[in-house]
């Protein structure tokens, strides 16, 4: 009998990937800073508002969302991983925002709480990514906004890991659009050059 993999086997899959790689994951991609002040600054947040970092990982962009939202702003970051948020703490970006262990698939919030959410390389540990998605837009408000980003695009994702681009991506823009729509998304604008990947859309009413 084939084992049918469920969400919660695949949330323990994330959590085997990324623990080990927790306490060097910023020392491995020193660089990126800049590339996630970019992001954060392209999804237009204003003071006062509140975003949610799905998937926050080690904190890297909660600086920046912290600075785009001022001090009446909420920060939220969310990861399933514990040695991820542990790093972030060690990294003292815990002081930018709220940390919670949490799925982003299933999250403690209420309905159209947040205005914005940034997700960094999300989209492929999501269990089941449309679902997921469905779920960042639960916790939106409508026209709220979303940016799914990765400081490479996916051709040098793929080169780093020795692997062509295939066409079932699901970040490739035939792809991504039509599960965006699926999941209460519009996609607004689309990047994928080799210094970004960055996806925005809003969230429909």
């Amino acid at each position: 009998m084939n084992h049918q993999h469920t969400p919660a086997d695949r949330l323990a899959e994330v959590r085997d990937f990324f623990t080990p790689r927790a306490a060097d994951w910023d020392t491995r991609f020193p660089d990126d800073g800049p590339a996630y002040a970019a992001a954060v600054a392209d999804l237009g947040l204003r003071p006062g508002d509140a975003v949610l970092d799905a998937g926050c990982g080690t904190g890297r962009a909660l600086p920046a969302l912290r600075a785009a939202v001022g001090p009446t702003g909420t920060v939220l970051g969310a990861d399933a991983t514990p040695a991820m948020l542990l790093a972030a703490i060690r990294a003292d970006r815990h002081r930018e925002a709220a940390l919670a262990l949490a799925d982003v698939t299933r999250l403690p919030l209420h309905d159209g709480c947040l205005d914005a959410v940034f997700g960094a390389g999300l989209i492929s540990h999501l269990p089941d990514p449309e679902a997921g998605l469905r779920e960042l837009a639960r916790v939106v408000r409508p026209q709220g906004r979303l940016a799914l980003f990765h400081p490479v695009g996916r051709a040098a994702l793929a080169a780093r890991k020795g692997r062509p681009i295939t066409p079932d991506d699901l970040r490739a823009e035939p792809n991504l659009r039509p599960l965006l729509a699926r999941s209460g998304w519009l996609l607004t604008s689309y990047t994928d050059r080799d210094t970004r990947f960055l996806a925005l859309a809003v969230r429909q009413s």
